[in-house]
């Protein structure tokens, strides 16, 4: 008798991949989970206006998912730009979320690394990204995979 406990079945099964049409109503479902969550203003038709128009044009960037077996249960939205100071495209990690019940099994974790290996293919130089402050796990999740915080500050004008 094998006394071992297998843990594997413990962890949701998953595949990460590149969105594509039929992924964008899941997406906006998890975005509205995340905007409310973090309380930003959400509006549902242009999220799907704007997820049609990001996952159509690869060269806006891109978005991966974390698909359990039937439903996406996470996604990362990397957006190209392009930078003299880094030496060329960059690139910005624009949200990355994972749905409430799959949080705690390195899905989080796995979008990034996709994230970044997705930003190595597309020749990007560096890759950004921004956290609130008072988020000091999220923080201290991004310093581990090797973000560094260059003292500045994010500033955003509103040209809406």
């Amino acid at each position: 008798m094998n006394d071992e406990i297998d843990m594997s079945s413990s962890i949701p099964q998953r595949h990460i991949h590149p969105a594509n049409p039929s992924d964008i109503e899941s997406i906006a479902h998890l975005m509205a989970d995340y905007y409310r969550e973090d309380g930003y203003w959400f509006q549902p038709d242009l999220a799907r206006e704007n997820l049609n128009l990001f996952v159509s044009n690869d060269q806006l960037g891109g978005i991966l998912v974390g698909e359990t077996p039937g439903q996406i249960t996470g996604y990362i939205i990397v957006t190209f730009g392009f930078s003299f100071e880094y030496g060329g495209r960059d690139a910005f990690i624009d949200e990355l979320f994972v749905a409430q019940d799959f949080r705690g099994h390195n899905l989080g974790r796995e979008l990034l690394d996709a994230a970044i290996v997705f930003c190595r293919e597309n020749s990007v130089k560096v890759l950004h990204l921004e956290v609130e402050r008072e988020k000091e796990m999220a923080r201290q999740f991004y310093a581990r995979t090797g973000f560094t915080d260059h003292d500045r500050f994010l500033m955003t004008l509103d040209l809406r």
